[in-house]
């Protein structure tokens, strides 16, 4: 029997996890609801925007690292706000150094500021130089099959398409876009941006995906932490729904769900009106 447990984990870089949902941590009132959020939603990779969150490099302040220690999760530093391959790897280096050396990080690099979307060519030059700079890179881009195969080529852990624009909540737009990059990889996909309710992240999974990111669809929700355990059941039901396989789609033919032999024959009636 096929579980969705420790029997099937996700793997990326080496390590396997039991979620398959990865979560951000940024848009909660506090950090404090932050680490509610995120219990509940079972998650063990937490993004951290670190241009945007203090995790040690603003003495004086509250630190992430309080609510949310390396010791109990993995934490994933990202590139958020980062719209060059310089100021990505930058970035990126300074998180290794105040996290004491860890080298499993989340590139993206933006267009511009309006649509979030990714810049390609620069997103392409940062991974090639983290890569050899000894980092595990899991890369924010588009839901391009050959981009997505570059980026395995340079050595990327995990490629993670956008669903659709970054907190848009608009969920899956191309899932046959999807399809061809999860046909094709042989690293993870991860569907990040876009995804808005616990339907999307479920639809992502059955697609085939091997997890989801998600932050503005727990942290935007009118109550955070219900949303964050529906989206932990989601991401659990469609990866049973994909691991089960569905019925295949027949268009205009019925198929009866019970047996059509062996049927009772009719009751037959004598009576006379």
């Amino acid at each position: 029997m096929m579980k969705t447990d420790s029997s099937d984990p996700l793997v990326i870089a080496g390590k396997a996890y039991s979620s398959r949902l990865l979560v951000g941590t940024g848009k909660y009132k506090d950090f404090a609801q932050t680490r509610e959020a995120i219990d509940a939603s079972g998650a063990q990779i937490i993004t951290v925007a670190i241009r945007r969150t203090n995790i040690g490099q603003t003495a004086g302040e509250p630190s992430l690292l309080e609510y949310l220690p390396p010791s109990q999760f993995t934490l994933l530093p990202n590139t958020a706000g980062c719209y060059s391959a310089d100021e990505a790897v930058r970035t990126l280096r300074l998180a290794r150094e105040l996290l004491d050396g860890h080298t499993l990080v989340k590139l993206e690099v933006l267009g511009d500021p309006h649509t979030l979307f990714p810049n390609m060519p620069e997103t392409l030059a940062a991974a090639k130089t983290l890569v050899a700079d000894g980092f595990h890179v899991m890369v924010y881009c588009t839901d391009d099959p050959i981009q997505c195969r570059m980026l395995e080529e340079i050595g990327c852990v995990a490629v993670m398409p956008l669903a659709s624009l970054i907190g848009s909540g608009m969920g899956i737009l191309n899932p046959w876009n999807l399809r061809l990059i999860i046909d094709q990889a042989k690293v993870p996909v991860l569907v990040d941006a876009g995804v808005g309710t616990a339907s999307d992240a479920a639809i992502a999974m059955e697609l085939g995906c091997d997890g989801v990111l998600m932050n503005t669809a727990i942290a935007g929700a009118q109550h955070p932490v219900l949303m964050a355990s529906a989206m932990k059941k989601a991401v659990e039901a469609g990866r049973e729904a994909f691991l089960a396989g569905r019925v295949p789609r027949k268009t205009y033919q019925a198929a009866p769900s019970s047996p059509t032999t062996g049927l009772i024959a009719p009751l037959t009636s004598n009576a006379k009106t």
